[in-house]
């Protein structure tokens, strides 16, 4: 997808914003400004603090895939709405944007610098096994075939499968991709880096992107009834 494509896809999703469908990642890389909940300015955020809360975004989103899982499972219904709404979160937030980021600025210069190289690779096919499960996800839970058993086993398929790719793909890029990037570039690269992306958010997203995405994936929780954490504390 080009950047008049990733624009558009864009353009299409923020009009969902307001409806409480999704929104935007926070910057990927760099220290920069970012703002709490009430809109007042934090002090800077670190590479790694801003790669791993951009992570806790999808794995919220992973977390509402294994309730709808569990659902299908139990022969209970679900709201198709919310599958929707969080496959298109995940086809903004995590794979027109913060994948097409590592592929672009990330992956070329693990590869320049010879490290790492094996690891680039199958993280760079499973994002391309990722966006053909989600839209398999998307087509699925927008049919009529969403109502029928065959449409259940094969939605409940593709969850399953993006969960457990998704689950050790994230996190194999945090403890291991993401720390190793700073010894591949230089301070001066690192930083310019960060500010190139923190402006593509701007230019996007139209900033507060962090904020956007954990407001919407908490809209989706509460409609699914898994927002109260307290409600998977166990009893020993």
């Amino acid at each position: 997808m080009n950047s008049d494509e990733s624009r558009r896809a864009w353009l299409q999703f923020a009009g969902l914003v307001a409806g409480g469908i999704g929104a935007a990642p926070a910057a990927l890389l760099g220290q920069v400004k970012k703002k709490d909940a009430e809109g007042d300015e934090d002090e800077d955020v670190s590479p790694a603090e801003d790669l791993m809360r951009e992570h806790g975004i999808l794995k919220r989103v992973l977390l509402i895939y294994r309730n709808i899982m569990g659902r299908i499972d139990a022969k209970q219904d679900f709201p198709p709405d919310v599958v929707v709404s969080s496959a298109k979160l995940i086809r903004v937030f995590v794979e027109d944007y913060h994948e097409k980021l590592e592929e672009d600025y990330l992956f070329p210069r693990f590869r320049k610098a010879n490290k790492l190289v094996d690891l680039v690779d199958v993280l760079k096919v499973q994002h391309q096994k990722g966006r053909i499960l989600t839209d398999r996800t998307l087509q699925i839970a927008g049919s009529s075939s969403i109502k029928d058993a065959a449409g259940h086993a094969s939605l409940r398929n593709d969850l399953h499968q993006f969960v457990r790719m998704y689950e050790p793909h994230e996190a194999r890029e945090d403890t291991v991709l993401f720390p190793a990037f700073h010894k591949i570039v230089s301070k001066h690269e690192y930083d310019a880096l960060g500010e190139e992306f923190e402006k593509k958010e701007n230019e996007l997203f139209h900033g507060d992107g962090f904020e956007k995405n954990v407001d919407a994936v908490a809209r989706l929780e509460k409609q699914l009834g898994i927002y109260d954490l307290s409600q998977f504390t166990p009893s020993v």
